[in-house]
């Protein structure tokens, strides 16, 4: 048996040729444990033990399905093109992100659409100084590179504008290797670090800035996917109205706007 530093979220360890082996919960895909799992079998493993009752659904999640949804996997891991709850069917991008209206099962997803890039927008609690600029892009970008195991040139900039920080993913599919870690996954992870629900083995993401710990008040995550979304607006219901507003600025700047996380 062994430990799966990086997901906890399995069950089944074994060693085999120096790497830990365990089966990623509610799917049964095995996952190498020395890389970061795909989101796809994070998301199905979540929606597996939020099942058996062990894990309460936070008061502000999405009633539309749109954050948290059992996702279809591909045995790769990856996300099916097409995913559906009951009898409703939707297409999404390789971050499994929504990125069509959603139809009834005649529905067709005629590829997965990648996502190529990812901004993470971070505001952080109010202070009196700025950060250091400097520390806080070296703090980022080593924390992406060393603990995501993301490939440096992927990360096109750390952005600081006091309180927001700002950090840039862009990963086309021509320039991505197999064995390189996917952005889509990398935010995820982030996501979940930031929100205090880390995926990996009792290791707690500081962020701690010049020996200052720092503290977020909102974390928001856009995907720019290769090919632009297809949203009809009429789909939006009124009582959308504030995300329309942002979905639409988003849509023209090629942008969709689907996670929020308020931790």
């Amino acid at each position: 048996a062994c430990i799966c530093e990086k997901n906890k979220r399995v069950t089944s360890c074994r060693q085999a040729n120096g790497v830990c082996w365990c089966d990623s919960v509610g799917s049964g895909v095995p996952v190498n444990c020395n890389t970061l799992t795909s989101k796809c079998l994070l998301m199905k493993a979540e929606m597996t033990g939020s099942k058996s009752g062990r894990r309460e659904k936070p008061k502000d999640a999405f009633e539309d399905t749109d954050g948290l949804y059992d996702p279809e996997c591909e045995n790769t891991g990856g996300f099916k093109a097409k995913q559906c709850s009951g009898n409703t069917c939707w297409c999404v991008n390789t971050a499994g992100v929504r990125r069509t209206d959603k139809h009834d099962a005649d529905l067709k997803c005629n590829r997965l659409v990648r996502t190529t890039g990812i901004i993470i927008e971070m505001k952080h609690a109010e202070r009196n100084a700025p950060l250091n600029t400097e520390s806080l892009k070296k703090f980022f970008k080593e924390t992406i590179v060393n603990r995501y195991m993301l490939d440096g040139r992927y990360i096109t900039s750390v952005l600081y504008e006091k309180p927001y920080i700002t950090i840039n993913l862009k990963q086309n599919s021509p320039d991505k290797s197999s064995g390189d870690v996917d952005i889509a996954d990398v935010a995820y992870y982030f996501e979940k670090d930031v929100k205090g629900d880390s995926i990996f083995h009792n290791n707690i993401l500081n962020v701690s800035i010049d020996n200052e710990e720092l503290r977020f008040e909102k974390t928001v995550v856009y995907y720019v996917d290769e090919i632009a979304p297809e949203f009809s607006m009429k789909s939006l219901t009124p009582g959308l109205i504030a995300v329309i507003v942002v979905v639409i600025v988003a849509i023209v700047a090629g942008i969709v706007v689907l996670v929020s996380s308020n931790k």
